[in-house]
């Protein structure tokens, strides 16, 4: 199997090494400083210097290129498949704070784009995917639970139960990634619509609108003292008679296993790309 670059992918690659030198990496401590300026972290306020990143990279074509170009993202997509996008994830990894945010490749939006991308209706792409691609509004992935074992997905209890032309959420979710961004609008929820049936088939996955009814953000979380505030955080969260039209539904009742394993398997070369890049600054500063 041939994993060499392509010459767009290389081109790509070049252009994301220059735009990291002389911007992302620059603008670090002025991302730190705008941070330390704020009364209260927890607030998560907006911090200027993403934006300002979120332009230039627009401007240098360094934009969503984790995804291919398709009728739904023609304008606004990257054009790289996973293969592509695997080195360039390596070279914004090296500033995690920064690096994938200034391209709009940060989870879990990049995971919830590609969702939607791939199994969402046309109605649901139009409302979500679009301003999550062109950067106006963030999101959240909702399927981690503390009561479970969730790296087993079958695990999850949440449940998700159709009312008439609704479905009622109820459950416990937490490190749910960008829940206390302000701009965070929407959530893609996993739960059990039918616990009764085969193992893999029991799971869907909703769209949950962030101001429903119900839905509440219990508290920010830590990971190893750190609170990533470029990527609005981790909470904890509690669906209480969570209520959410059918509509919101995303690809098909029991679908949701093979969704999320959809969503999990390129999130999972970027993570680790990234993790490599870092890890490569690391040693060059040592």
């Amino acid at each position: 199997m041939d994993f060499a670059p392509s010459e767009q992918a290389r081109e790509k690659a070049a252009a994301m090494r220059l735009f990291l030198d002389e911007h992302v990496l620059p603008a670090e401590p002025v991302f730190a400083t705008q941070l330390d300026a704020q009364e209260n972290r927890f607030a998560w306020t907006r911090t200027s210097v993403v934006a300002d990143l979120q332009a230039e990279a627009r401007r240098r074509g360094l934009w969503n290129l984790f995804l291919p170009v398709s009728a739904d993202t023609e304008g606004v997509g990257g054009g790289l498949t996973n293969l592509q996008y695997a080195p360039i994830a390596e070279i914004s990894g090296r500033s995690g704070n920064l690096g994938p945010a200034a391209m709009n490749c940060a989870a879990p939006d990049t995971g919830n784009m590609e969702v939607l991308h791939l199994f969402g209706t046309p109605a649901q792409k139009e409302q979500w995917l679009t301003p999550l691609l062109e950067a106006r509004i963030r999101s959240g992935f909702a399927m981690t639970e503390p009561d479970v074992a969730s790296s087993d997905a079958t695990n999850i209890e949440t449940s998700i139960v159709r009312d008439g032309d609704h479905y009622v959420i109820n459950g416990r979710k937490w490190w749910t990634t960008g829940a206390v961004n302000p701009d965070c609008a929407s959530f893609i929820v996993m739960g059990k619509t039918d616990p009764e049936a085969s193992r893999h088939r029991q799971q869907s996955m909703v769209l949950v609108p962030r101001d429903t009814p119900g839905l509440e953000i219990v508290r920010p979380l830590h990971v190893f003292g750190y609170d990533d505030h470029e990527h609005g955080g981790h909470a904890e969260m509690r669906f209480t008679d969570v209520r959410v039209p059918v509509t919101n539904l995303i690809g098909e009742e029991g679908g949701g296993f093979a969704v999320a394993q959809a969503r999990l398997g390129p999130g999972r070369i970027h993570h680790c790309m990234r993790s490599i890049g870092i890890a490569e600054r690391a040693i060059e500063l040592m």
